[in-house]
């Protein structure tokens, strides 16, 4: 379980990375992990770099998988953040995620010389460095199993309730609110977002407009996840949640602050798991990690702002 902060300060660098890996049924559990080789330090090491000015850790990581491997990717869960010191006297802070590899092709190039890709128990004696053998053990916790993520979203700032004077579930994303829903496009498409559903409040539907465009999809709208509703009946907001997770695809589902707290709170009960540390601000952001309805783990996003 984690909250990723996108907070850095003079003392730290953030990074983030990443274990890419892919089915294989001829090797032994099933999958393997691509590690890569630096030829400026002649190293093994997982994929990884340091976020660019606006970015958070979340598109940092599948950018630099990209740029490292030549692969697009599809994040998963959150693995762990390591932390050592840099010779400058600063910490570098870098967190892994479980990335499935898609499309690509590795291409040589100055930072990168190298890609191999091994089975896992292979490639945790392939790296050099015992930080990514950490890293490493922590994703074959969850390595075997067939996992998928579903995301959900608390709509972005809509001004003050008391302020509009029409019917309140007509009430539209303000500036903020608007900002918020672009910077959440590229968080969607890293966790490889494939539908998106939103309560019938404008807010809601307006926070994944912007990534509905960009995947060439319809935002779905869905009454059950609604204050109003939630309150009238939370077992049917119970069973929609869990029918969503089980469909094919990554789904997105945003909904208000009345409602999401309490949803994972039952559905971490149900799951006996414990969640993060989490305000659940406007705009923020759970990636779940589920099999067959139960939850695995819950990463928070604070903001798609960085």
């Amino acid at each position: 379980m984690s909250s990723v902060s996108t907070k850095q300060s003079n003392s730290s660098v953030l990074a983030a990375g990443a274990v890419l890996w892919r089915h294989n049924p001829d090797v032994r559990g099933g999958l393997e992990v691509a590690v890569i080789h630096r030829p400026r330090y002649d190293d093994w090491s997982l994929p990884k770099g340091k976020l660019d000015a606006g970015e958070t850790p979340v598109v940092a990581a599948a950018r630099e998988i990209t740029e490292e491997t030549g692969f697009s990717c599809r994040l998963g869960r959150h693995l762990i953040r390591v932390s050592y010191p840099l010779t400058d006297g600063r910490r570098k802070e870098v967190d892994y995620w479980a990335a499935e590899a898609l499309t690509g092709t590795f291409i040589p190039n100055h930072e990168v010389d190298e890609l191999v890709w091994a089975p896992l128990h292979k490639a945790s004696s392939k790296v050099t460095y015992d930080l990514d053998r950490r890293v490493l053990k922590k994703f074959a916790e969850f390595a075997a199993a067939d996992v998928t993520t579903l995301l959900v979203v608390r709509h972005g700032k809509a001004g003050r309730r008391g302020d509009y004077p029409e019917d309140d579930n007509l009430r539209p994303l303000d500036a903020q609110g608007r900002a918020q829903a672009e910077a959440l496009v590229p968080h969607l498409l890293a966790y490889g977002v494939t539908d998106l559903h939103a309560t019938d409040r404008t807010r809601c539907v307006e926070t994944l407009v912007p990534t509905a465009d960009e995947v060439g999809t319809d935002v779905v709208r869905e009454p059950a996840f609604s204050e109003e509703e939630y309150t009238r009946d939370p077992k049917a907001a119970h069973k929609r949640l869990l029918e969503i997770s089980r469909q094919p695809g990554v789904h997105a589902i945003c909904s208000q602050g009345g409602v999401i707290p309490g949803l994972l709170d039952w559905l971490a009960r149900r799951s006996a798991v414990a969640l993060p540390p989490a305000k659940n601000r406007k705009g923020s952001l759970w990636a779940l990690t589920m099999l067959d309805g139960r939850l695995l783990t819950a990463d928070y996003l604070e903001s798609p702002l960085a």
